[in-house]
């Protein structure tokens, strides 16, 4: 459940730099937006291994 929390502090931190980025114009939210997306990417890539290590686990004990 850490890495869901540390998600939604991602996109919360994403929210503000939204709005600078695209109503405000300003250029260096976007540059965190690019850098706060390459880092969901990754967190993301990590829960889905996790699932899949754990559906594996599971399979395995089934049997």
């Amino acid at each position: 459940m850490e890495k869901f929390k540390h998600l939604n502090e991602i996109l919360d931190t994403m929210k503000t730099d939204i709005e600078k980025f695209y109503e405000k114009g300003q250029n260096a939210a976007g540059t965190r937006l690019r850098k706060s997306l390459n880092e969901l990417r990754k967190k993301a890539a990590e829960i889905r291994k996790d699932i899949q290590d754990e559906r594996a686990k599971r399979k395995t004990e089934e049997n």
